[in-house]
C-alpha cells in the first residue's frame, strides 16, 4: 500500500487525476469505479477541468458506482446515480448511460445485487477505483462487522454513518435510508488498482486503523491490507493518529 500525506484537497485531487490520467492514456476504454460523498468532489472538479482541456477523455470510458439508497425516487437529489450525473457524469464526455448503478428502486433487491455483480464481472471489474472512508472504517457501504469476502449485497447502514451523512439531508438523520444496495468488500478488491481519498481530523482513527491496524472487519477498510496496489491519498489531519 502507498500512503501519501498531502497539504490540501486540491493536491489529493490532483495526485488522484494523475493516476486515472496515466490508466486513460494507456487504457482509453477502461473500466473505473466511483466513489460518491464529499472526498471525491475536488477530485471530480480536476477531472472535468483536464477533460476540457482535451488532457483526457471519457469517450470510451465504462463506469460503476460503487452503492445506492434504497428508497429514494429516481431523480432525487441525494440519489447516489443523481449525484454522480451532476458531478462527473454530464461534465466530461462519457457517454450517457455508460455509467452504471445498482438498481435501487427494483422489486427484488437481492436479485439487483446478483445482477449488478453480474455486470461488473462480464466488464471484468475495475480498472481503478475510486474510494472514500467512513469515520468507522467503511468503504462502500461495507459497515463494520460484515464479511471481509462480501459480495454486491443489501446492506444496513450504520447508525454512524446516517448521522455523518445527515448533512447531505438538511440534518436530519431521520431523511437518511436505512438501507443500501453496496458492492461488497471482495467485489471492491477485484479492481486493479485502488485509491483512496481521505481529509479531515473526523476520518484520523479509520486511516490510523487503515495504514496501522489489523485486518478485522471491525475496520472494513483494513481489507485494502491485502491489495497489490492501494493508493491511499490524505491530508495532515486525517494523517494525525498516525504513530509512525
Amino acid at each position: 500500500m502507498e500512503f501519501i500525506v498531502l497539504d490540501h484537497a486540491e493536491a489529493i485531487a490532483q495526485k488522484a487525476a494523475d493516476a486515472i490520467e496515466e490508466l486513460l492514456a494507456s487504457k482509453p476504454n477502461a473500466v473505473l469505479g466511483t466513489a460518491t460523498g464529499s472526498s471525491p468532489l475536488p477530485l471530480y472538479d480536476e477531472l472535468a477541468a483536464r477533460c476540457a482541456a482535451g488532457r483526457i477523455s471519457f469517450a470510451g470510458v465504462t463506469g460503476f458506482m460503487l452503492d445506492e439508497y434504497v428508497g429514494l425516487p429516481e431523480g432525487h437529489p441525494e440519489r447516489y446515480a443523481t449525484f454522480m450525473e451532476r458531478n462527473l457524469r454530464s461534465r466530461v464526455d462519457m457517454r450517457p448511460g455508460a455509467l452504471h448503478g445498482p438498481d435501487a428502486l427494483a422489486e427484488d433487491l437481492e436479485a439487483a445485487c446478483a445482477a449488478y455483480e453480474e455486470q461488473m464481472r462480464a466488464a471484468g471489474y475495475c480498472d481503478l477505483q475510486i474510494l472514500g472512508i467512513g469515520t468507522d472504517g467503511h468503504i462502500g457501504f461495507n459497515e463494520p462487522g460484515g464479511p471481509l469476502d462480501s459480495r454486491t449485497h443489501v446492506g444496513v447502514l450504520a447508525e454512524q454513518t446516517r448521522r455523518d451523512n445527515a448533512r447531505f439531508f438538511d440534518g436530519d438523520v431521520d431523511a437518511v435510508p436505512t438501507h443500501c444496495l453496496t458492492q461488497g468488500l471482495a467485489t471492491i478488491m477485484e479492481a486493479r488498482k485502488l485509491v483512496l481519498i481521505a481529509t479531515g481530523r473526523n476520518k484520523a482513527e479509520a486511516i490510523a486503523q487503515l495504514i496501522e491496524g489489523e485486518v478485522s472487519a471491525d475496520w472494513p477498510a483494513t481489507v485494502m491490507q491485502r491489495h497489490s496496489d492501494a493508493l491511499v491519498l490524505v491530508d495532515p489531519e486525517a494523517a494525525s493518529l498516525l504513530s509512525r
